[in-house]
């Protein structure tokens, strides 16, 4: 039986093919079309379908739309009809206001139009957001039963949800609605402090430099934190959903930050407040739940659930001995979540207790496709049957290369598949990296993959710790090895690990192992394959990133490509191959 799972009601939009329960398939939009998070998030356009993730989902499980059983959409529309608003000042179409709500819940019944017009004629299970991101953590961890928490910004209504899994029933215990919403808080102070709302990593990275102390009462104005566990917050202050920051600024005394102005003090301590604040929230709301279904295990998803230092705090000080974040917490998660839900709880097919690390089923390229893209761009490149070792020498003596390798990785973080690596014992390759290619932020940190078997030798490494398998949570570095590894600790002395296992990524874990027997030091910088841009996908988006930028030295499988070697072939006018068309015509408005 192949059910298909679909994201694509707000943003980063997405698809999955199940396959007897067993996930084939799974890849975000943004990697094909190349635009951040698929599409831009409006009232007007839930019924654009990722359509390149579903052609490729079908590709690879070789079906045709009329062999999908089961269509999974993760979003509930009967259930959004229901809500009534709080009564606020809206502009016309804004996220809530009359019209929009009209246009949304229209533009939510085109999705089956849509689909009978790629070919499917399936079954499609409308399911509710919160559950299918629960379902997306508790299906896909190693835990037979657990306590499932969502924190997001909102789906139909809510923006939490308290759940217990057992076997093949997911139950929801609880939820908390909008205007009740960490993710929606998150957003409202990245905008003030000069970000996108899409930027919460950025706010994360920078707390770690501020005072938490300095704005607390302040942020008891706006937000009530109960015995209980739960919490409120004030929308009259927030204003979430508006561009309104006249409460804020009028709160913490501070106009707000433009993009282009530079970052002081105040503004690292309103990040460090608001990172104690959510830490607070998400300790409290799993007390509260460890006390309606005592496991000893906790399943994580939703946006927030993307904030490692949360993930950490709550290890280190909940009542769970275990805890597992869904590599893909945020709403491309829900794909997979919906898929999952209906396999399981719906179908009452009985959950595998087995550990998943596993994270690759986004597309694979041949060695002959990788000559070809190379061929077509002019590029020279070298065969190298070693390919690990040659890298690992390379990054030892300094160089940045592009390792696009296998099949790509799904989730925020790169993993492996589709990274850039660098030496962790420069101290410079912030710089560097930031000149070369990323030009981000210096107060954000870089991460390191380590090898498995020696990540407790350089970082505390709690147990249970599942999340570090997928940079989700952060770690202290071993005081005798910080100074070795500048370039991934934090100002805060922790880092964002990821634990690289033999099984799940061999030739990672190779390239590796032979960085650590040239230099002694077991781990490699991890930072994502790309510039201001979506993940690479194919091997012409690597081709592409590659020559636009600086790196030194591109792998595409064993082949090697020297920045130095080439010639006129830098140039941006490159070749890309038609699109496989596998459904019919994309009739996307």
């Amino acid at each position: 039986m192949l059910i298909l799972g679909i994201n694509s009601v707000y943003h980063e939009s997405s698809a999955c093919i199940l396959k007897d329960g067993k996930l084939i398939a799974f890849a975000e939009e943004e990697r094909f079309n190349r635009i951040k998070h698929g599409k831009e998030a409006l009232p007007s356009n839930a019924h654009e379908l990722p359509v390149n993730s579903i052609r490729y989902c079908l590709s690879k499980a070789n079906a045709s739309p009329k062999d999908i059983a089961h269509i999974a959409y993760s979003f509930n529309p009967l259930k959004r009809s229901t809500v009534r608003w709080p009564k606020e000042e809206y502009v016309a179409m804004d996220w809530g206001s009359p019209e929009a709500e009209r246009v949304f819940l229209d533009s939510l019944k085109k999705v089956q139009v849509k689909l009978e017009e790629l070919g499917f004629n399936s079954k499609i299970h409308w399911i509710d957001h919160q559950v299918a991101h629960g379902a997306s953590a508790y299906y896909y961890s190693p835990y037979k039963e657990s306590a499932v928490l969502s924190l997001d910004g909102i789906g139909e209504s809510d923006s939490t949800a308290l759940m217990y899994g057992n076997n093949e029933s997911l139950i929801t215990l609880e939820t908390i609605s909008y205007p009740n919403s960490i993710g929606f808080m998150w957003e409202k102070f990245c905008k003030f402090l000069g970000f996108s709302e899409y930027h919460a990593c950025k706010l994360m990275g920078l707390a770690a430099y501020g005072d938490p102390g300095v704005y607390k009462k302040e942020f008891a104005a706006i937000l009530k934190l109960r015995e209980d566990g739960s919490f409120s917050m004030d929308n009259d202050i927030l204003k979430f959903r508006s561009a309104d920051f006249t409460s804020l600024e009028n709160l913490f005394g501070f106009v707000k930050r433009e993009r282009k102005d530079p970052l002081l003090k105040h503004h690292e301590n309103l990040a460090a407040c608001l990172q104690e604040k959510t830490n607070e929230i998400v300790l409290g709301l799993a007390r509260k739940l460890h006390k309606a279904c005592p496991s000893s295990n906790i399943c994580l998803a939703g946006g927030v659930a993307l904030n490692c230092v949360s993930n950490s705090h709550l290890l280190e000080n909940g009542p769970f001995k275990s805890v597992f974040v869904q590599p893909s917490a945020n709403d491309a998660g829900t794909s997979l979540g919906s898929a999952s839900y209906v396999w399981h709880h719906l179908l009452r097919n009985e959950k595998s207790p087995a550990v998943s690390k596993q994270v690759y089923y986004g597309p694979d390229f041949s060695e002959g496709e990788y000559e070809e893209a190379l061929c077509k761009n002019g590029l020279t490149y070298t065969y190298h049957k070693n390919i690990e070792e040659v890298v690992a020498r390379l990054v030892s003596e300094g160089q940045v290369v592009g390792w696009f390798q296998g099949a790509m990785e799904f989730g925020p973080r790169a993993l492996g598949n589709r990274s850039l690596v660098a030496d962790p014992r420069n101290k410079k390759i912030r710089e560097i990296l930031n000149v070369k290619v990323k030009h981000r932020e210096l107060f954000r940190p870089f991460a390191p993959s380590v090898l498995e078997e020696k990540a407790s030798e350089w970082f505390k490494v709690q147990d249970g710790a599942y999340p570090n398998y997928f940079m989700l949570m952060i770690n202290p570095v071993a005081e005798d090895k910080a100074g070795v590894i500048p370039s991934v600790v934090h100002v805060d002395g922790t880092a964002r690990i990821q634990k690289v296992s033999r099984e799940s990524n061999p030739k990672y874990h190779k390239l590796i192992s032979h960085f650590y027997d040239i230099t002694g030091v077991p781990l490699v910088l991890n930072t994502s394959f790309n510039d201001d841009e979506p993940i690479v996908c194919s091997p012409y988006d690597a081709i592409n990133t590659f020559c636009k930028t600086r790196i030194d030295y591109l792998a595409l499988g064993n082949l090697l490509v020297e920045r130095k070697a080439q010639t006129a072939a830098l140039r941006l006018d490159r070749q890309e191959p038609a699109p496989q068309d596998n459904t019919k015509e994309d009739n996307r408005e």
